[in-house]
C-alpha cells in the first residue's frame, strides 16, 4: 500500500507545486496581495490553501481547536517534523524563524523566502541579533511571527524545554504570545514516525512521509499570554507549560 500511495501522491504533489505554487507566490505581490475576500486578503487565503493542500497530499487529516485572534502576535509551538511549518501555515499567515539550511532546500526554501521567513545561522551572534531585529520589525508592522523555541527537532517524543531568547521580540513590542500545540496521532497514540529517524536525511524522510498511511494532525491554539512587563524566561516557561499540558491531554474531538 505504501508504494500505491506514492503512485498517486507524487503526481498530485508535482501538480500542486507546478500549478499551485506560482499562483500562491503571485498573490504575495502587488496588486494581488491587497485584495480582500471577506475577512482575509487574497494572499492569506492562497497561502493557507497551499499549506492545507500540501498537508492533504502527505496524508494529514487536519483537526484545529481555537481561533487565530486579530493583531500581531508571536506564535510559539513544539517542533516534531519539518511538516509542522505547512501545518501551522494552514491556520494563519506566518513569518517563520527557521534554520539557515532550509533556505537551500528545493521549492520549500524558495517558498520560505517568499513567505518572509527569517533565516537563522545557529551559533552566530550576529545572525541572532539580526533575527531579533527582523522579528521586532515584523511585529511592529502588524505581521505574525512563528518560532519553534525548543531549538530544533530534538530526540524524544515529548515537549522539550522552550528557550526564552526569541520571546524578547514579543516583550519589546508588547505583542501577545500565542502558544500552539502540534501533535500527530495514529490509532489514538503519538506517531513517532513523523519525526526524523536516526541517521535519516531530509529526502529520505520526505518520501517516507509521502507514502505513509493517513495520520491525524492536531493544531491547538491555546489561550494567549500577555508579554508586556514580562521577563522572557518565565514567559517561555508559561508557554511551554501550556503546550505540554495540551500535548499530554486526550485527543481533540473530531
Amino acid at each position: 500500500m505504501e508504494y500505491l500511495r506514492l503512485l498517486y501522491r507524487f503526481p498530485w504533489l508535482l501538480l500542486h507545486l507546478l500549478l499551485g505554487t506560482p499562483v500562491t507566490v503571485l498573490c504575495h505581490y502587488r496588486p494581488f496581495r491587497n485584495i480582500t475576500l471577506g475577512s482575509k486578503t487574497l494572499m492569506e487565503r492562497t497561502a493557507a490553501w497551499w499549506s492545507r493542500n500540501l498537508c492533504r497530499i502527505f496524508g494529514l487529516r487536519l483537526h484545529v481547536r481555537g481561533e487565530v485572534e486579530p493583531g500581531p502576535q508571536l506564535f510559539v509551538a513544539n517542533h516534531i517534523s519539518w511538516i509542522d511549518i505547512p501545518l501551522m501555515g494552514s491556520v494563519a499567515l506566518l513569518g517563520f524563524v527557521s534554520k539557515a539550511e532550509i533556505e537551500k532546500w528545493p521549492v520549500i526554501g524558495y517558498l520560505a523566502r517568499v513567505g518572509g521567513t527569517v533565516f537563522h545561522l545557529r551559533g552566530s551572534h550576529d545572525s541572532a541579533s539580526g533575527v531579533a531585529s527582523q522579528m521586532v520589525g515584523r511585529l511592529r508592522a502588524g505581521g505574525n511571527v512563528a518560532i519553534f523555541p525548543e531549538g530544533g527537532i530534538l530526540p524524544g517524543h515529548d515537549v522539550k524545554r522552550f528557550h526564552g531568547r526569541l520571546f524578547a521580540a514579543a516583550i519589546e513590542t508588547a505583542c501577545p504570545v500565542q502558544p500552539v500545540m502540534l501533535r500527530y496521532l495514529r490509532g489514538g497514540q503519538h506517531d513517532p514516525g513523523m519525526s526524523f529517524l536516526p541517521g535519516e536525511h531530509f529526502v529520505a524522510n520526505f518520501f517516507r512521509l509521502l507514502r505513509q498511511a493517513p495520520c491525524r494532525a492536531e493544531v491547538h491554539l491555546l489561550p494567549r499570554l500577555e508579554s508586556e512587563g514580562r521577563q522572557r524566561r518565565p514567559l517561555a516557561a508559561d508557554a511551554e507549560r501550556a503546550v505540554r499540558e495540551a500535548f499530554d491531554a486526550e485527543p481533540l474531538d473530531a
